[in-house]
């Protein structure tokens, strides 16, 4: 674990990251049924990805390879947000449940851009 982290588990960002994947699922559940091998997959795949990256990243042994893992969590936050709009797009999910699941995204997408610049200050300093 890297220093000052005890666990994945503590972060906030990861847990409000594995709620955001939690609510993609219940979110995508009522989807057409042709779309469970296409964006279904795709989206729940990309948010399950933004939780597993912080996880991941928190068991490296540098604080170097965890900022690396959440620039790929934020890439992950990127990839379902994108499929998000497109879903609304194709009224698979109404605009309320699209701006809930959006803002939520932007919440954890600055959580992470905070907690990357505050280690890499500390490896900096």
């Amino acid at each position: 674990m890297t220093q000052g982290i005890a666990s994945y588990r503590d972060l906030e960002v990861w847990k409000q990251a594995l709620n955001w994947a939690e609510a993609i699922y219940e979110a995508t559940a009522h989807w057409p049924r042709d779309e469970r091998f296409g964006l279904i997959s795709q989206v729940r795949r990309a948010a399950v990805s933004v939780a597993s990256n912080i996880a991941e990243g928190s068991a490296r042994q540098s604080t170097g390879e965890l900022v690396q893992f959440l620039g790929i969590a934020k890439g992950s936050l990127a990839e379902a947000e994108t499929q998000l709009l497109l879903a609304e797009r194709l009224s698979y999910l109404g605009r309320a449940d699209a701006r809930t699941l959006l803002l939520a995204s932007s919440d954890i997408n600055r959580m992470l851009v905070a907690l990357s610049a505050s280690l890499k200050r500390r490896t900096d300093g």
